[in-house]
């Protein structure tokens, strides 16, 4: 069995900036198994420099992804997939807790907060939502 690489490609043409390509790939790779938890990603200087991107560029990324719970960074032992799945699911249970607060402080009710919260979902996901 091949041990897991990282691999990213970056498109300048893309209307992403290259921070969220970043990013979204590595958070797709994690999330489909294709960098299993515990996987220690390439230091930020050498992704940017491998990618022909600027570190800073590189570290935005790494940081969106560790706010997200993606990755955790240890120091200088570097960036590692993390065990996302629990932690996102938390957030989103938070997030959609207080949404329900919200649309009931607001007046609605059930009906009208599930429609705009499916279609903001649309407009989030496209029309699968």
């Amino acid at each position: 069995m091949s041990p897991q690489t990282l691999s990213l490609t970056i498109d300048p043409a893309a209307s992403a900036a290259p921070f969220e390509q970043v990013r979204t790939q590595i958070a797709d790779q994690a999330r489909d198994g294709a960098l299993p938890v515990g996987y220690k990603l390439p230091t930020v200087r050498g992704l940017a420099e491998d990618l022909g991107l600027a570190a800073n560029t590189v570290a935005k990324a790494y940081r969106a992804l560790e706010t997200d719970g993606v990755i955790e960074t240890r120091g200088r032992n570097g960036s590692f997939i993390a065990a996302a799945g629990e932690a996102a699911d938390k957030e989103a249970a938070a997030a959609a807790e207080s949404y329900a607060r919200r649309v009931r402080r607001l007046g609605l009710d059930q009906r009208a907060a599930l429609a705009a919260a499916e279609n903001a979902l649309r407009a989030t996901y496209g029309a699968d939502a």
